[in-house]
């Protein structure tokens, strides 16, 4: 064998034993590994419960997230359409006012400057803060000393506007204090409140109870009672009421989820409207987080109001006349234009030419020119001849 051959053959056997080494070399760092605390170990696997409850959690929130995406969603495409002719004022519509126009801080030159704002819009009734009502019921007449100066003054500014005396208070249904409508004698100290407001000269009473729950007996009880007196005395028995249900059952839902159950049932609704003359929405405070959505669930609350309202009772749309960001209200939401164009939307869609209708403003004191522009641009203009609309 010559030397070529032998070198050859070498590298040939060279070549079929470095593979062999490789693989000692390997199996070597492996039990190297192997042999390190702790290293190429796996895993525990988690323990059954702690897997059943992240899937539980998991489902819960779903449950939770996936009907709220539904209901914005539904909502955005609510806010959406046309508007029929002639949904404008009907000259039917509410301001609240706050306390200052009857403790004495308002003058005769504010009611003149009120005079001038009101005087081409559809506004026919001011909710006076005249309260509020003590837990018992009972109102004091220091409250309101001067209230005759603020009737007889806006009567002379303005002889086709109604006065009534808002009265509320803080019910004790979700805490230890407040007033309650449980008690009798409570009950009667209203009663006898609501007489003594209309004696001073108030042309009607508008009462905002809250938190009021869907289907509490005493309080449609009471109203039977209060529409009494106003009859009486030929004068308006109004009320603010709560936003209806926006699914079926949904104030029993959030009551045992938030302990607030914010919403009445549409049927408790139609009861209350059938016991006043009035009844206004307080359709803000929404907790609706786009301008979109909000006007969308105003035109879902217009029409579920509509169709829970007598022809006969006056129906009220509340409009965001107030500028907060909190939890339930967001200013870039909840606003004049989006209200409005979505009670337009809800009163085209279920009764249109509905006359006992109009829009509560809420509230005087903290409006801005913008909000008094939107709602006489939006509401108010389309409805006086000459406005092409």
């Amino acid at each position: 064998m010559d030397q070529a051959e032998r070198e050859e053959r070498t590298g040939k056997r060279e070549e079929q034993r470095e593979p062999r080494e490789e693989r000692a070399e390997s199996r070597e760092e492996t039990e190297q590994t192997e042999r390190s605390p702790g290293a190429g170990q796996r895993k525990p696997r988690a323990r059954p419960w702690v897997r059943w409850t992240r899937r539980t959690l998991l489902a819960l929130a779903l449950l939770l997230v996936l009907p709220l995406l539904a209901m914005q969603v539904t909502l955005r495409f609510n806010y959406a359409g046309d508007t029929a002719e002639g949904t404008y004022t009907r000259d039917r519509d509410a301001i609240w006012l706050g306390h200052a126009w009857v403790d004495g801080r308002k003058t005769d030159a504010d009611v003149t400057a009120l005079a001038e704002r009101l005087k081409d819009t559809g506004i026919r009734d001011l909710y006076v803060h005249a309260g509020p009502l003590e837990h018992d019921g009972t109102l004091p007449k220091s409250l309101y000393p001067r209230a005759g100066w603020m009737v007889k003054a806006v009567h002379r500014a303005l002889p086709h506007v109604r006065v009534q005396a808002w009265l509320g208070d803080v019910l004790a249904t979700e805490g230890p204090t407040g007033m309650r409508l449980t008690e009798a004698d409570t009950r009667d100290h209203v009663v006898a409140s609501a007489r003594q407001i209309l004696d001073a000269g108030f042309q009607g009473a508008h009462f905002d109870l809250e938190p009021l729950h869907s289907g509490d007996q005493d309080y449609l009880h009471l109203l039977d009672r209060l529409h009494r007196v106003t009859a009486d005395h030929d004068a308006v028995l109004s009320v603010a009421a709560h936003q209806i249900d926006p699914l079926p059952g949904f104030h029993s839902f959030w009551g045992t989820v938030a302990g607030h159950p914010k919403w009445w049932s549409q049927g408790y609704f139609g009861q209350v409207a059938r016991r006043v003359d009035q009844i206004a929405v307080m359709s803000y405070d929404t907790m609706q987080p786009l301008e979109s959505t909000y006007g969308g669930y105003v035109a879902q609350q217009t029409s579920l109001a509509l169709e829970a309202t007598p022809p006969g009772t006056d129906l009220l749309m509340g409009l965001p006349f107030y500028h907060e960001n909190r939890f339930g209200h967001w200013a870039h939401a909840e606003t004049v234009p989006g209200a409005v164009r979505g009670v337009r939307l809800g009163l085209s869609r279920t009764d249109a030419d509905r006359k006992n209708f109009g829009v509560a403003l809420y509230v005087d004191f903290a409006a801005t020119e913008a909000d008094w522009r939107a709602y006489e641009e939006d509401w108010v203009e389309g409805a006086r001849p000459g406005s092409g609309s």
